[in-house]
């Protein structure tokens, strides 16, 4: 299996939903030792925000684009490769402002790309080109957004996800959220993040399996 594993939080050893990603990685690991990691982490190492020269040279058709254009689209085109050729995914982000990092927003932006991520059929219809059954979006809320809570209508990060990668083709993905963590008392912090794991450990066992 090989796995791509995308970092999203600003923070380094602070960060929530780069330790409970580490700590999946580790129990798949465990079940999977020919588990293959490919690793990004787009707050360090952040794609660019979409140009007008990205955007002319994406909906100009391979065939005309000039040196400069394939240039402009080299580093988009590097990370639809990666995406393409992964068995799996694992996105992990914390939310800010109710939706994503603007990393990982840059990041999408990046892979959401006319013949390679998706087509268009003779129809009109579009196409995604992901089929990876095992896709997980590990999310920190701060706040408590679960249905019934007062804050669940602000969580405009999950269905931005869901809806991005069903486009691509991936429309069945796993979420697992730890929430409330910020915002909370300690024993709730705790509670959302024993929650969290034990999600992630039976999630590990149905992806060996």
């Amino acid at each position: 299996m090989k796995l791509l594993h995308v970092d999203a939080s600003a923070k380094r050893e602070w960060s929530n939903s780069r330790a409970l990603s580490r700590h999946f990685i580790d129990l798949l690991k465990q079940q999977v030792p020919a588990l293959e990691v490919d690793y990004l982490d787009v707050a360090a190492d952040t794609p660019a925000h979409v140009s007008e020269a990205f955007t002319v040279a994406t909906y100009t058709p391979a065939a005309q684009r000039t040196p400069a254009m394939k240039q402009t689209l080299a580093a988009s085109d590097a990370l639809c490769e990666r995406v393409l050729n992964a068995d799996a995914f694992v996105f992990a982000m914390p939310m800010y402002n109710f939706s994503m990092p603007s990393a990982f927003k840059a990041f999408i932006d990046n892979i959401v790309r006319t013949d390679l991520t998706y087509k268009v059929g003779p129809d009109g219809s579009y196409q995604g080109q992901l089929a990876p059954e095992k896709v997980l979006f590990l999310t920190t809320r701060g706040a408590d957004l679960r249905p019934g809570s007062p804050l669940a209508g602000m969580d405009a990060l999950t269905p931005a996800l869901r809806a991005a990668f069903a486009f691509m083709g991936v429309p069945s993905p796993t979420f697992v959220d730890a929430q409330p963590l910020t915002f909370s008392a300690v024993q709730e912090r705790e509670a959302a993040l024993v929650r969290a794991k034990a999600e992630l450990a039976a999630l590990a066992q149905r992806w060996a399996a």
